[in-house]
């Protein structure tokens, strides 16, 4: 490990138990997205305690600017902030379970944030060492369109800061405490939320023939959109449409007139999920014609793919062998289907996006994102600070 890496490691080791309480605060106190605002205040209080200057682009959220030297080098490091709406469980957290209901940190941006404090105190210390400067991006509303990415972006602060490349990171439970997976190229896919309504006739369940039947259309709508990515679309190109929610029905003697259908698209181009479209609603019109109903579609494109930068990619790799060795770094072969705002930031500046592991048995920390037993095991802000700063100092 060479010398800067040494300080790293034991800032790092310095600023583990800051990194915790901050965690544990924000964990306790979550705000879903767009509502981050004592969020917001909580992070610029800890940024101007280190003497770093801020800004707030949006209403929630906010950037930080740490100045090294005067290169032109400008590397963004970014988290987002915001908690899901949900109620969370699980005894490993019951000393600092959310104290909001309806709102949890069941997706780790509680870690992320109290991560890139972490990483802004080390670089803080070190800044003589900065080649450049280091823009720090504090996001909201990663979980909600239009994203909060998409926001930071079209604000401009990033380009008018002189931003050359930027990073992120999410925590991953299927990868233990110590350990990174990155990927050059497509990591995650473009996603897609879909609203439907079935509109029939209803009456009687003891009468079904007088009636138009929106749930059993609804059926036959979802077996037949599960046909496109086999049967419409290259086998070689992957994709998936989810239909997460139906809503219909209000009694067991009841046909309903209407049904509601919720869900995702994923691929990794906005082209294929245009082609799912298409097909989407050429089945909802010849399905519900063929039955005598009527329908509503709306497709509301959300994030683009995470391309990952080969050479942004490569920094992260080569960081991670230099401090956590190379049997702890993974080199994925292969993209998720999941998505992430991130994405955004890649359509201006190349960047790369890179799984921390968190999961542990000790923690309880292997249940998967939006989980409401979703946990980290801590110990991996060892690994995710020093981590954070390898890439600025070593890059």
């Amino acid at each position: 490990m060479n010398r800067i890496q040494d300080k790293i490691q034991e800032k790092a080791e310095q600023y583990y138990d800051y990194m915790v309480q901050v965690r544990r605060h924000l964990h306790k106190n979550p705000e879903v997205s767009f509502k981050e605002f004592d969020t917001t205040e909580y992070i610029i209080h800890e940024l101007k305690k280190m003497g770093i200057e801020t800004k707030r682009p949006l209403e929630t959220g906010c950037i930080g600017v740490i100045e090294g030297n005067s290169s032109e080098k400008v590397v963004a490091l970014r988290a987002d902030i915001d908690a899901l709406q949900m109620d969370e469980e699980g005894d490993a957290k019951k000393e600092f379970m959310s104290e909001r209901p309806g709102a949890a940190h069941c997706c780790g941006h509680d870690f992320h944030t109290a991560n890139l404090l972490g990483a802004a105190k080390i670089l803080s210390d070190l800044k003589e060492q900065i080649d450049g400067k280091v823009v720090l991006v504090f996001q909201p509303a990663e979980e909600k369109l239009p994203g909060g990415a998409r926001l930071v972006t079209q604000s401009g602060v990033l380009q008018a800061e002189g931003v050359k490349k930027i990073f992120g990171m999410h925590t991953h439970p299927g990868f233990a405490p110590g350990q990174i997976a990155v990927k050059p190229g497509p990591l995650m896919a473009c996603t897609v939320e879909f609203e439907i309504e079935i509109i029939g006739k209803g009456g009687h369940a003891a009468a079904p023939h007088t009636t138009i039947d929106s749930i059993v259309i609804a059926s036959q709508v979802i077996q037949q959109f599960q046909t496109i990515p086999s049967r419409s679309l290259d086998p070689t190109e992957p994709s998936v449409i989810t239909v997460g929610k139906i809503r219909a029905g209000s009694a067991h003697n009841i046909i309903p007139e209407k049904a509601e259908l919720m869900g995702t698209v994923r691929a990794f181009s906005m082209e294929t999920a245009r082609i799912i479209k298409k097909r989407m609603e050429e089945i909802l019109a010849g399905v519900t014609a063929a039955s005598g109903a009527t329908y509503t579609f709306h497709f509301n494109e959300g994030y683009p793919a995470v391309v990952n930068d080969e050479d942004c990619a490569e920094s992260i790799r080569s960081a991670g062998v230099a401090l956590l060795g190379s049997e702890n770094v993974t080199v994925m072969d292969r993209p998720l289907m999941a998505g992430e705002d991130f994405a955004f930031y890649q359509q201006e500046f190349p960047g790369a996006f890179f799984f921390l592991g968190t999961g542990s048995d000790e923690a309880d920390s292997k249940w998967t994102w939006h989980h409401p037993r979703y946990n980290v095991d801590e110990k991996a802000f060892l690994t995710s600070a020093a981590l954070m700063a390898g890439i600025v100092l070593n890059g």
